[in-house]
């Protein structure tokens, strides 16, 4: 019997809540070592969140509901677990979306219980949008295309499937996409260590590249689309993303290759009128002196470390949500799907 492109390449679940405590597959040590943290309190998820040993706007997001959810079940006090959990990360807006989702619940007088349903709601709300935008994005693929993704928008980054990932997985299920390339993404080397890792694990054929290879291979016709996720989406279509995605949607608009972002309604900011608007998380400068721990720049060098940057509106042919498509996004088209 055929499978549907939603039931197969989709065997990781990096989040999971085991009844008391909140386990993550800590993703700094992937692909040498699959381990995993027990989270037992809202400080140790804060710190996974902060630390990246779970990433991927979605991920932190439901990490951060299960840390309220938690918080309220030890009987903590919810406006310190709240304030410390919307500390751990700036950028990413859905981990604001979902504490605020977790604080509306207990605002209306949600108990422990309650809070614990809806951080599991938003969970599997998460995996059927990505699912949903898999089919949605895979749709606009001609079939024997190659796609370029960048950073890991996959199960690792969700509540499973993926992004952007999950387009490409159901693209190929679909024998829409032909040619899977991935960049490295420094300076964590999401795109090395933990994007290839799914993508062999599920049994995806695709080839690594350089960052500084994606000229390059456009230029020789391997790709039609470029496929992201992203952090936060302006008013006015703008996104947030990665490190990198800025210059391959240059990249990708002088080669005629199309640029495709795909992100739940979750990453969707209506109060955020512009990119300009939009703050940059900046991280630590050693982070970009070294690898894995080792150094390789020379002492006494300096390091500048944006882990996000900002694509304009104009620079992207399709936005993709689990609530339909807006190629060509604009203020309007943006208002039209998800209000003022």
């Amino acid at each position: 019997m055929t499978q549907t492109p939603s039931a197969t390449h989709d065997t990781i679940r990096a989040v999971q809540w085991r009844g008391d405590h909140l386990c993550l597959l800590d993703q700094r040590l992937l692909p040498a070592e699959e381990r995993w943290i027990e989270c037992r309190d809202t400080a140790q998820v804060t710190a996974a969140i902060r630390d990246l040993a779970v990433r991927g706007a979605p991920a932190i997001g439901i990490a951060a509901a299960w840390g309220v959810a938690m918080a309220a079940r030890q009987q903590a006090p919810l406006d310190d677990a709240l304030a410390m959990l919307r500390a751990a990360r700036p950028t990413a807006v859905n981990l604001m979306w979902a504490l605020d989702r977790m604080k509306k619940r207990i605002a209306a007088g949600a108990d422990a219980e309650a809070l614990l349903r809806e951080a599991q709601a938003i969970q599997d709300e998460d995996l059927a949008a990505n699912r949903r935008m898999g089919e949605l994005g895979a749709g606009l693929i001609a079939p024997g295309s190659g796609v370029l993704t960048h950073c890991n928008t996959g199960s690792l980054a969700t509540a499973g499937f993926g992004t952007a990932l999950g387009v490409i997985r159901a693209g190929v299920a679909a024998d829409r996409i032909v040619r899977v390339y991935a960049g490295e993404t420094r300076p964590w080397l999401q795109g090395a260590r933990l994007t290839m890792w799914e993508l062999v694990r599920d049994g995806i054929p695709a080839q690594l590249i350089a960052d500084s290879a994606a000229s390059h291979l456009m230029k020789s016709g391997a790709v039609q689309w470029v496929i992201v996720g992203a952090d936060r989406i302006a008013a006015n279509g703008d996104v947030a993303n990665k490190i990198g995605t800025y210059q391959l949607a240059i990249a990708a608009k002088y080669h005629g290759v199309k640029l495709m972002v795909v992100a739940p309604s979750s990453t969707i900011d209506m109060a955020t009128a512009t990119g300009e608007e939009i703050e940059i998380e900046l991280r630590d400068a050693t982070e970009l002196l070294g690898i894995a721990g080792r150094r390789t720049v020379v002492e006494g060098a300096q390091a500048w470390n944006p882990v996000f940057d900002v694509t304009p509106a104009e620079l992207i042919d399709a936005i993709v949500t689990e609530r339909g498509v807006i190629e060509r996004p604009s203020v309007l088209a943006m208002q039209a799907m998800f209000g003022s």
